[in-house]
């Protein structure tokens, strides 16, 4: 599968809304994976908080690389 979009983090959903709010900050709207958060969308219960994955296309990368570094 040919993506344009690079995963830049995975982990905590705290850090990383951390990270999209900064990204957000100077631009650059980050896209974020949740399962947790989808499957209670979608009705099923998860007491469970999982892993976030945030992503950023990849013409941001470089920029959002540096926030990631700061």
């Amino acid at each position: 599968m040919d993506t344009n979009y690079t995963r830049i983090y995975i982990g905590n959903i705290a850090e990383a809304q951390s990270i999209v709010s900064r990204l957000k900050d100077i631009g650059i709207i980050a896209v974020v994976k949740d399962e947790a958060e989808s499957a209670r969308l979608a009705g099923f219960a998860s007491s469970m908080l999982g892993e976030a994955e945030v992503f950023v296309h990849n013409d941001e990368l470089q920029e959002a690389e540096k926030v990631l570094d700061s």
